[in-house]
């Protein structure tokens, strides 16, 4: 091959892959269970409940807050250090694409970021582990 050719192929592999790898119930461990994330953006703060949960080989989650329904996330993928939960909603008749992003950080906190229409809309702040029931 030229090096041409080369380097097309190196960068339409680049450009095919996915930014996120898929993740698996084995992945996500640290982070299975229901959180309440606390953001804060530029209109105010906003509380959410999330659940995360395996379903087979499978990682999925749902999110609501008191002013939006239960949305099922099905689209999960992993970063380097974090994982990243996709949906849509509909709003005003449109559906929007949103990613909520748990990293973790210093001395067990959790970070958590929502971002809304491609990051047209940030949220960041922390997310909180639910104690289960006993």
């Amino acid at each position: 091959m030229t090096r041409t050719t080369l380097v097309a192929v190196a960068l339409v592999a680049t450009l095919l892959s996915p930014a996120h790898a898929q993740v698996t119930p084995a992945d996500a461990a640290p982070f299975l269970g229901d959180w309440t994330l606390a953001l804060q953006g530029d209109n105010g703060p906003g509380t959410f409940n999330l659940s995360i949960t395996a379903e087979g080989d499978k990682v999925v989650g749902e999110i609501s807050s008191e002013v939006t329904p239960a949305q099922k996330i099905t689209s999960v993928s992993k970063t380097a250090k974090g994982l990243v939960l996709s949906y849509s909603f509909p709003y005003e008749g449109m559906s929007v694409d949103a990613a909520i992003t748990l990293t973790p950080g210093p001395e067990g906190k959790m970070a958590a970021q929502a971002d809304f229409a491609s990051g047209a809309y940030t949220m960041t702040g922390t997310a909180v582990k639910k104690e289960k029931a006993k």
